[in-house]
């Protein structure tokens, strides 16, 4: 069932909170109240409309986490349209996606964004971003504003808020237009799916420019009147005592910024009362390994709840219930707001049990790609959207993903589901992390091959016997690469692909 929360633009999404109730908390640095917060989205997005920015325009942001990426968000979708971009993108990325994007108008740090400017069109204007120390963030032009007369019209519910972009794992980025209406269905799913009230304080550890940061740390917290803090960045060292000195009721954040956490509990520092404000964790945008969710539950002492969320869907789609609901190990849950159902490659939907694509539908679902129509073509079909993943609903509704279909092994005509290596070698005591993947193969087309993280001794033909013992012989990894960390996109996933072309290259056989 969708949640309503009597909002239908992200700027209504502020009304939940009361004027002097903290909306905004930077770990020792300013607190922004509601009242604040929405007077300034206000005042910038009114400076944005007299510089001409209308419904559907693009404000491209360049900005670390903190108070100037909210503020600048949100007033840019009151304006016309948000395009975070992440910082630490090299100048070819700036140069596809703001080519892609087209914005009118960049926000950036006084420092910082240099390769962003250097690749950005003539004729782009650049607003320069600050905060002080009372939480007020100023918005500078840099060059000539050439202001324009003229208030000009708001967005309103079917307006593009957000426009973002697909990882990209077999293609070039896909651009993900998010209207009003999918985010503010999200949001209301994430406060339902959780139970958030005012009283709730979101650690947010994800990074602003994506879904999961913006979407379920932030948005789902202001959604609910509540508060949430902004470290600028994630440190492990730091983590329990900022949540104690905030008094945070949850985080969400991906696998491996649990076993960051999980890792500083083995070597000693358990912090046990630093944490009991902490109601529930959440894991998204990656698979959590069973094994990891049960050890986080033993050693955090609060339920740990995976979910499930892409971009495409404006972030969360499933969930594992809160308690006294039934929390799945190596499920994403149930779904939250949405239609899931399993699909055959022709089209038909599966029964209960039965392995497929998962499609979705739903109100926080976008109806299509922006100017791509062979990639609507085949993402959309009878008004389901193809995730890409494979998976299967079991008993009570509940989703467990085997793997994206794009991703699956096929040797020797043979389907093998990585995660299915993943699972075997993370059955291993000295195994903290494990990627498989597929790699040419003279004779068979591909051969399973994996990389891992040792938290342990171990030698590559000991685990290869390991595997043996759990797996048929052809899904046993022929090469197994030991690694000090697997390479991560900016957003903190595993792509199974650019793990391949790290450790193997883009086209060497094995």
């Amino acid at each position: 069932m969708t949640t309503s929360i009597q909002a239908t633009t992200l700027l209504e999404l502020l009304e939940k909170g009361a004027p002097a109730h903290p909306a905004i908390q930077v770990p020792d640095g300013p607190t922004i109240t509601y009242g604040s917060l929405k007077q300034q989205v206000q005042r910038l997005a009114a400076e944005l409309r007299a510089m001409g920015i209308r419904p559907g325009d693009r404000v491209a942001t360049v900005l670390p986490n903190g108070p100037e990426c909210i503020v600048a968000f949100l007033a840019a979708a009151t304006a016309g349209t948000a395009a975070p971009l992440n910082p630490a993108y090299k100048a070819d990325e700036f140069q596809f996606y703001l080519e892609d994007t087209k914005p009118r108008i960049i926000i950036t740090p006084p420092e910082g964004a240099e390769t962003a400017l250097s690749v950005a069109a003539p004729g782009v204007l650049r607003i320069v971003a600050t905060l002080d120390g009372q939480g007020s963030v100023a918005f500078q032009w840099a060059g000539k504003n050439g202001k324009t007369p003229g208030e000009g019209s708001i967005p309103g519910y079917e307006d593009v808020a957000l426009v973002l972009h697909t990882s990209g794992t077999t293609s070039r980025p896909k651009r993900v237009p998010l209207r009003h209406h999918n985010i503010v269905t999200s949001v209301g799913n994430i406060v339902h799916s959780y139970n958030l009230t005012p009283d709730d304080v979101s650690l947010c550890v994800m990074p602003l420019f994506h879904v999961h940061g913006l979407v379920a740390s932030t948005l789902a917290t202001f959604a609910s009147g509540g508060t949430v803090v902004v470290p600028a960045r994630f440190n492990p060292l730091n983590f329990w005592p900022v949540v104690k000195q905030y008094r945070a009721t949850w985080y969400t954040a991906v696998p491996s910024m649990h076993q960051a956490l999980v890792a500083r509990a083995r070597s000693g520092h358990q912090e046990p009362a630093l944490r009991p404000s902490v109601r529930f964790i959440r894991s998204c945008s990656s698979s959590l390994p069973a094994g990891l969710m049960h050890e986080m539950e033993a050693r955090f002492e609060v339920p740990v709840l995976e979910a499930y969320g892409m971009t495409e869907a404006a972030h969360q789609m499933a969930s594992n219930p809160l308690p006294p609901g039934r929390r799945v190990p190596g499920s994403v849950g149930q779904a939250t707001g949405v239609e899931i159902a399993i699909m055959d490659a022709m089209g038909n939907l599966l029964p209960e049990g039965a392995e497929g694509e998962v499609v979705i539908k739903g109100p926080n679902v976008i109806s299509a790609y922006e100017d791509n129509p062979a990639a609507n073509a085949s993402s959309f079909v009878s008004g389901w959207f193809r995730t890409g993943d494979e998976g299967v609903i079991g008993a009570g509704g509940y989703l467990s993903l085997v793997g994206r279909i794009k991703e699956l092994i096929n040797r020797s005509g043979e389907k093998i589901a990585p995660l299915e290596i993943d699972e075997a070698l993370l059955s291993h005591p000295a195994v903290a992390e494990a990627v498989a993947f597929g790699v040419p193969h003279a004779t068979h087309g591909e051969e399973a091959a994996a990389a891992v993280v040792l938290s342990g001794k171990a030698t590559e033909a000991e685990l290869i016997k390991h595997c043996r013992q759990h797996l048929a012989d052809f899904k046993v990894p022929r090469t197994i690469y030991i690694m000090s960390q697997i390479p991560r996109t900016a957003t903190g996933k595993v792509q199974r692909r650019l793990v391949a072309e790290a450790v193997v290259g883009k086209n060497r056989r094995i």
